[in-house]
């Protein structure tokens, strides 16, 4: 574990956190730790960043993923077949990641989560479920979809470029499975544990983890994740459409700034 000061550990443990908490709700959380990892760890290597990135957000995303499957109505066989595809996507994204161009990724990505963001706020009914309405049955086709456009489509995005997956995701799920919000939040955590698995392994056999400063920070994200579910359980659709807008809109600010910033 690198050299860091308390109020570096202080300010990395509550933005594992907020991150754990956003993750949980809607997907994104990576946006703040990412970040918050590379600003106090100017001089890690980038590998060591993102393997203690993952060390840390599995934690989180594995206790969000069993605070829904508590309570939440999750197809959990369904979302590890879309996690297992997902998985086998990210691979073979990160295999071609190296000749794609990031500057011409980000402008088609920001526009895309425009055009999210505008359909979201243009049908308020998104993603809602109306009280004592059934879940639609999910048909062979709908599940074959998901798991080749949903996990094998975003999983490839996720390791091609990455930013905004668990929000796809959430989207995506939405969608395809004609599932509400919270519904799709929670499979999409299933998801995301296959995924996040996958990645950490390879990281821990590479060695590029900060195993001490994880399990600390894991700590938080975890408390983050929990609560952040527990929320989106309780206030329903509605909460989580408010958050994934910000999610979106921060998404694009930042992508942006990488951009022309």
């Amino acid at each position: 574990m690198p050299e860091i000061s308390l109020t570096t550990l202080v300010l990395l443990c509550l933005a594992a956190l907020l991150a754990g908490w956003i993750d949980a709700v809607v997907g994104g959380g990576g946006l703040l730790l990412l970040p918050a990892l590379l600003l106090g760890l100017p001089h890690a290597p980038a590998a060591q960043i993102l393997g203690t990135n993952k060390a840390v957000a599995i934690v989180g995303t594995t206790g969000a993923a069993v605070t829904y499957v508590r309570k939440a109505p999750v197809r959990v066989g369904t979302a590890v077949r879309i996690g297992l595809a997902a998985l086998a996507g990210s691979m073979t994204g990160a295999f071609f990641a190296a000749g794609i161009s990031s500057d011409v990724l980000r402008p088609v990505i920001m526009v895309v989560l425009l055009g999210v963001a505008a359909f979201v706020m243009l049908r308020p009914s998104f993603g809602a479920r109306a009280e004592g309405e059934e879940r639609a049955p999910l048909t062979r086709a709908r599940i074959v979809t998901a798991i080749v456009v949903v996990g094998g489509g975003i999983g490839f995005y996720d390791g091609l470029f990455g930013p905004g997956t668990g929000t796809f995701l959430v989207l995506a799920l939405t969608v395809v499975l004609h599932l509400d919000l919270v519904t799709a939040s929670a499979t999409a955590k299933i998801v995301n544990v296959c995924t996040n698995a996958g990645a950490l392994a390879m990281f821990a056999y590479q060695g590029t983890v900060y195993w001490q400063l994880a399990a600390v920070m894991a700590v938080f994200n975890l408390v983050g994740g929990t609560v952040g579910a527990r929320m989106a359980l309780s206030r329903g659709a509605g909460f989580v459409r408010g958050v994934l807008l910000v999610v979106v809109f921060s998404l694009v600010a930042k992508l942006a700034f990488d951009q022309w910033g």
